[in-house]
């Protein structure tokens, strides 16, 4: 990257508040860990101590922001800090390999499945019996896709991605490194002293515009289907049960993990290591912070969760200064035992 801040400014559209349009740029980072060299961004409140501390040669900011007169770099206001820098990593970043349209010679294919002619399929990848590849898509080194299995148009499979047996993927989904989509669910019947096997034999449905994130594992239905809906996004790590129906648009961060037989609505957020049990129902729109453990239905749309069990934000801060009294009140009441023992002498 060798770039100014007159043509970074022109790159997004924005506005130079202050600086030297000429002033050479040849990296980004974060405002704490930026110089003179750096292009940063201001997108979050929060870190508005660092925005003033910033050593950067070029900050993004909102229109409407306020930096004390004595900071170094130029300023350039755009209407969303967070997309404009975004937009400056992807043309100067380290980006995947270019779309190559070709099958590896180490790659197997078999003779009775159906690859687009405009594919790519990488070393060691392995696409099996009655598989459907669909045009644009890309299979990663050592991806395996199973028997009878479908992937749409325009799909970046990971390396060492596995979709099992007759799971279906839709069309622009992203699967990144380690994702398994079809093992099976975890089910089991305790008879005369023995955990005997429940078999699982749905699939798995992944709707258009997903993406997930490295090592996330989703089970295969016992019957019928697990369904992962339209542009919903998943962190790595995660766990999804079988026969779960997440909706569309949802977000799901890192390692929450959420039984069997779960159906959650349209554009829920679970914030990274929530815990949700089996055979729950949880409306629209409702968001659970970090670590929530859910363990009933939700019904209302819309609200917001914390806390084991999880409840609704009012009623977590709440439980939270009331522990954070207990202290006092210990205090208080062994005050009035000591007052009582010397009243009765």
């Amino acid at each position: 990257m060798k770039t100014t801040v007159g043509a970074i400014a022109a790159m997004v559209e924005g506005r130079l508040l202050r600086g030297d349009e000429a002033h050479e740029l040849t990296n980004f980072a974060a405002l704490d860990q930026a110089d003179a060299s750096c292009v940063s961004f201001f997108g979050n409140a929060k870190y508005r101590e660092q925005l003033e501390r910033t050593r950067a040669g070029l900050v993004l900011v909102p229109a409407e922001v306020e930096v004390k007169a004595d900071h170094a770099g130029a300023l350039v206001a755009v209407a969303n800090p967070i997309l404009a820098f975004d937009q400056i990593v992807r043309a100067y970043g380290t980006l995947p390999p270019p779309f190559v349209v070709g099958i590896s010679a180490a790659a197997y294919v078999d003779p009775e499945a159906t690859v687009d002619p405009e594919v790519s399929i990488g070393p060691n990848a392995s696409v099996l019996r009655g598989a459907r590849i669909g045009k644009g898509t890309r299979i990663g080194a050592g991806a395996v896709v199973g028997e009878g299995a479908v992937i749409g148009q325009d799909c970046a499979i990971g390396p060492n991605v596995t979709i099992c047996q007759g799971c279906l993927v839709g069309d622009r989904v992203i699967l990144h490194p380690g994702v398994v989509v079809g093992a099976d669910g975890f089910g089991f019947e305790f008879v005369e002293g023995r955990h005997r096997k429940i078999e699982q034999l749905g699939i798995v449905r992944i709707g258009d515009d997903v993406e997930i994130g490295a090592s996330t594992t989703i089970d295969r239905a016992r019957f019928g289907e697990t369904v992962i809906g339209e542009g919903t996004k998943i962190d790595n790590q995660v766990q999804i049960g079988h026969n779960c129906l997440i909706g569309k648009h949802c977000i799901i961060v890192a390692q929450t993990g959420i039984s069997g037989s779960t159906r959650i609505g349209d554009y829920v957020v679970l914030a990274a290591q929530c815990g949700v049990a089996g055979h729950l129902t949880i409306a629209d729109r409702v968001t659970f912070g970090g670590r929530s453990g859910v363990i009933s239905s939700i019904d209302e749309p819309g609200g917001t969760y914390f806390g084991y069990p999880a409840r609704t934000l009012k009623e977590d801060r709440r439980d939270a200064m009331r522990v954070k009294q207990l202290g006092n009140l210990l205090k208080r009441v062994k005050d009035l035992e000591s007052r009582l023992g010397h009243a009765e002498e």
